[in-house]
């Protein structure tokens, strides 16, 4: 029981590594992030990897010419930092786009998703078993992101960026208010989120030195 808990709560640590490790800040809600309209309908900066579904997204991107609604930023290389520049770029992204387009990556899950609930720009999510144990546990096999999906994330899952088009369109016809609304569900979902999963993490370490401490 122990493990299967410590292994629900990784993604709160993976959390603030990523934030130490991307130099990614914490982000405090604005009324301007709230209410403002944004410029871009979706965003993606990030690698393209030879024969991967990220290239099938940019594909897709290109054919609908959803690229010039939507910011986007290409690069054949993996950088492990990023620049002072290239973050600034990213953050400005993120701030000015309804959804962020999380594509697989080495992992399904990515730190990519936490940020943009950060800025209130709902990730659209490539939901795909990728190689690995990430998608297993003691209850269900090759099924990524279970515990997102457990707790609620207000995200859209796709299987195939095949089927953007459709939720772009949709993205069309939803209004300002709407917009508005969704961005505080997702914001104080994943406030509600990083409590639960930190307080979680908190009492698994407890219980755990506590059961040392008796059984010595």
């Amino acid at each position: 029981m122990l493990e299967t808990e410590l292994r629900q709560t990784e993604v709160v640590v993976c959390c603030f590594v990523n934030y130490r490790y991307r130099h990614f800040p914490v982000v405090e809600p604005s009324w301007s992030m709230l209410h403002a309209p944004r410029l871009y309908q979706c965003n993606f900066l990030g690698t393209v990897y030879k024969n991967s579904s990220r290239e099938t997204l940019m594909e897709v991107l290109k054919q609908g010419g959803f690229d010039k609604r939507c910011w986007i930023s290409a690069r054949e290389e993996w950088w492990p930092q990023e620049t002072n520049e290239s973050l600034r770029n990213y953050q400005a992204a993120l701030l000015q786009s309804d959804l962020t387009l999380c594509p697989l990556g080495i992992n399904t899950e990515c730190y990519r998703i936490y940020e943009a609930c950060a800025f209130g720009s709902v990730p659209v999510v490539e939901d795909i078993m990728t190689p690995g144990n990430c998608g297993n546990s003691s209850r269900y096999h090759s099924a990524p992101l279970q515990l997102l999906k457990t707790m609620g994330a207000p995200f859209i899952f796709i299987k195939s960026w095949q089927e953007l088009p459709a939720v772009l369109e949709k993205e069309q016809n939803m209004t300002l208010q709407q917009k508005i609304q969704r961005r505080k569900k997702i914001m104080e979902w994943y406030r509600q989120f990083k409590a639960q999963l930190r307080q979680k993490f908190i009492n698994t370490l407890k219980n755990s030195f506590l059961s040392k401490d008796k059984g010595d």
